[in-house]
């Protein structure tokens, strides 16, 4: 431990016992039916209601990945995504939200010490959403920054007590131009625009922050050259666990990739329970057929479950890959992260495979909207339709490196 982990640890009550991993499934199952009970609701309100944060509090979701001097259980990135696959499964909304949330007390781990501080002393508990693209520009004050501007796409925003808003920071602190950072703005300094209202992830609550001069200190900035290499004050200050010096684009884009493909492993297992009882009404052509007996529908359970497991193990594996490279103590290169790119999007583009595979052969009873294999099917397609997800804009990054040119996107 350095000396800028004693001082932390010196200022913090004594560290909570950390469950096991199984443990925290263990913990997660018991919320499966409340959750799955509430998916129609959370899409019809357009947000996560805050008694499941709550019961997901009180499991330690949001501790997983945390910093253990602050309370948190500090596991590897890679357990969140594998536990936020299992949350997908029963309402992807709740796991978009609640992943992004948990996967937030790593980036926050990622600021300066005095940053965290801020967040975490004056309360354990709090949760940061976030707005990643820096669309505004950030003016220089005595001390930090000024920001104004609307930021959008803010997941989880009524739950949370914080958010990460990206701008562009002027040319000042020896940078001769300007250049994107992550500032740490408390709830009390924006407004929630309800900009949200949209066919699939429709819980994810992803509405729009208005901010409008607000003042933010020096130390709650992160740039983006930071996070995006690992390079972060915070991966020195948690020196002992190198999952800190993860580069952001092979962490946090796998928790999103991660809600695609629980999700398709979700409707995987509700069609089966469904369609394995099922038999035709027959109208004109005859009933009283089963289902399960139709070689059509056997072809889409095989190419839904083999598209859905591939994704899991895609996804995972490149994750874990990229954690034994900074536990070795090595430096994650430009081409691993590209890779890991690859691998996020391509995992999200199989889930979607395997839920078109099975919405395709609901029939009638599949356009109700308490089906929750149409829901699944929305709610994947729209995973692939974040930016760090879309299979041609990554696809075609990866393309571009392996054949010897500069890749353009997001790395």
């Amino acid at each position: 431990m350095n000396a800028a982990e004693k001082s932390i640890h010196a200022a913090r009550a004594p560290e909570i016992e950390r469950p096991g991993i199984e443990e925290l499934r263990a913990r997660l199952t018991c919320l499966k039916t409340a959750i799955a009970s509430r998916a129609r609701q959370v899409e019809a309100d357009g947000r996560v209601p805050m008694e499941t944060i709550e019961e997901l509090r009180a499991a330690g979701y949001f501790d997983i990945v945390r910093p253990r001097a602050f309370g948190g259980f500090e596991y590897d990135f890679s357990d969140l995504v594998d536990l936020n696959i299992d949350l997908a499964k029963w309402c992807a909304s709740t796991a978009w939200v609640a992943g992004l949330l948990s996967a937030h007390q790593w980036l926050v781990a990622s600021f300066p010490e005095q940053a965290q501080h801020d967040v975490w002393d004056s309360n354990p508990n709090a949760l940061v959403c976030g707005s990643y693209a820096p669309v505004c520009q950030a003016e220089a004050a005595d001390g930090g920054y000024l920001i104004s501007g609307r930021w959008s796409f803010s997941s989880g925003c009524d739950c949370a007590q914080w958010s990460l808003c990206a701008a562009v920071l002027p040319p000042v602190d020896g940078r001769d131009k300007p250049a994107p950072a992550f500032l740490l703005v408390p709830e009390t300094d924006y407004v929630i625009d309800d900009t949200w209202d949209v066919v699939g992830l429709a819980g994810t609550g992803s509405k729009t922050l208005v901010l409008d001069k607000v003042f933010v200190p020096a130390h709650r900035a992160l740039m983006f050259s930071e996070t995006t290499s690992g390079q972060t004050p915070g991966a020195e200050l948690y020196a002992h666990h190198p999952g800190f010096a993860m580069p952001m684009l092979t962490a946090i884009p796998s928790c999103l990739a991660s809600v695609a493909v629980g999700t398709a492993q979700g409707a995987l297992e509700d069609y089966l329970e469904r369609t394995s009882r099922r038999v035709t009404r027959g109208a004109v052509a005859g009933g009283q057929n089963r289902m399960a007996e139709f070689p059509t529908i056997q072809l889409r359970v095989a190419e839904a479950a083999a598209s859905a497991d591939a994704a899991r193990k895609v996804l995972l594996s490149d994750l874990r890959d990229r954690e034994t490279t900074v536990k070795q103590g090595e430096k994650i290169s430009v081409e691993d992260r590209i890779h890991s790119r690859r691998g996020q999007a391509f995992a999200v583009s199989l889930a979607i495979r395997a839920t078109e595979a099975l919405n395709a052969s609901t029939g009638g009873q599949g356009l109700d909207l308490s089906h929750p294999v149409q829901r699944a099917w929305r709610d994947a397609n729209a995973v692939g339709r974040h930016i760090s997800m879309n299979w041609d804009t990554v696809g075609t990054m990866y393309g571009q490196m392996a054949l010897g040119l500069e890749p353009k996107g997001q790395y």
